[in-house]
């Protein structure tokens, strides 16, 4: 199935666990440094750098050298599991990564009707042929860590849990 960014709600609540799907449109990468910076720049009282409604945010420290984009896979999603909620209150549609979330993350999928994606890992060369610009977006100061706006098309990812909490791990592990 392919899918547009940004989605409306009843495409969200339209997913299941399971199915593959295409995406096409802006993704923004965020790791554990910048999850914490925004955060504290929120704590703070200022702005984010930029709005977070209606964003897929994507786990990853993407492999950049001078204007040159490398691999770009997934990096394990459970690092992330302790900013869900706070990402999800803040707008965030959608997060990719790959592996298992905490329980907790099923909980709060359902809770704000949001999905987490899994892609392919170990093929970050494969996933930059899916990728036809970026930018940075935020952090340029923290490297391979900043926060970059990918324009993804055709962006190969399966509904790891959907918006009723339904997980593909979860299922693998009942067999």
């Amino acid at each position: 199935m392919k899918l547009k960014i940004p989605f409306t709600e009843k495409e969200l609540v339209n997913l299941k666990a399971g199915q593959v799907i295409s995406l096409t449109g802006a993704i923004y990468t965020a790791r554990d440094r910048a999850h914490r910076r925004f955060i504290e720049i929120v704590s703070s009282g200022r702005e984010l750098p930029f709005d977070l409604e209606h964003k897929v945010m994507y786990y990853c420290g993407p492999n950049i050298k001078g204007d040159t984009l490398g691999a770009c896979g997934p990096t394990t999603a459970s690092r992330m599991d302790a900013y869900t909620e706070w990402m999800y209150s803040r707008g965030v549609l959608a997060t990719i990564g790959k592996g298992q979330r905490d329980p907790q993350v099923r909980f709060l999928t359902k809770k704000y009707k949001r999905v987490y994606f899994v892609t392919h890992a170990g093929c970050g060369a494969y996933l930059r042929n899916h990728i036809e610009s970026f930018q940075v977006a935020a952090f340029r100061d923290l490297g391979p860590e900043a926060v970059y706006e990918f324009s993804v098309k055709d962006f190969p990812v399966i509904v790891a849990i959907d918006t009723k909490g339904n997980d593909i791990y979860a299922r693998l592990s009942s067999r």
